[in-house]
């Protein structure tokens, strides 16, 4: 059996206020239409997800309410404060807890970033890869047994709001 799991990093969030607590910051006008394409684009590739577990800074929150909305699917959501700012490990250790065939998770870079290098057997020859910008979304399949195992996953396809 084959699993995907889907590693979006948060779309654009606001700097307009400096001293606002960075766990509470919001998406700002780009993010906000760059989140909602997202969506609509992984309903176009048919990627879209049983479950979307997101860290639970806002930022990462909203990414998740805009992505249901252009995706017009009622996935489940788990809210994991584990992923703010996680670790590739956590990342890992967060996905092989849910047993649903396609997972998507939104965190923080540079902790998804370096998950899906990590994850990808094969990166893609995309140029924007490497840095992961926001919005950056990852698709990648697993055999059942390489369940989120570093270098045993086959990246399906990668995008990045720009392109959209």
């Amino acid at each position: 059996m084959t699993r995907r799991l889907i590693l979006i990093r948060h779309a654009k969030s606001s700097w307009s206020d400096p001293y606002a607590d960075d766990h509470a910051r919001k998406l700002n006008d780009r993010g906000v239409k760059a989140a909602e394409d997202l969506g609509k684009w992984l309903a176009r590739q048919t990627y879209i997800p049983d479950i979307i577990v997101t860290s639970d800074a806002m930022r990462t929150l909203q990414t998740t309410t805009l992505l249901i909305r252009g995706m017009a699917a009622t996935p489940d959501i788990a809210e994991v404060a584990a992923l703010y700012h996680a670790a590739p490990q956590t990342i890992f250790d967060v996905a092989k807890k849910e047993s649903a065939a396609t997972v998507a998770l939104v965190g923080h870079n540079p902790g998804i970033a370096i998950a899906a290098e990590m994850l990808a057997a094969d990166p893609p020859s995309h140029t924007r890869f490497d840095d992961y910008p926001t919005g950056a979304t990852c698709v990648i399949d697993f055999e059942d047994a390489d369940w989120c195992q570093p270098g045993k996953g086959r990246v399906v396809d990668f995008m990045v709001p720009r392109e959209l």
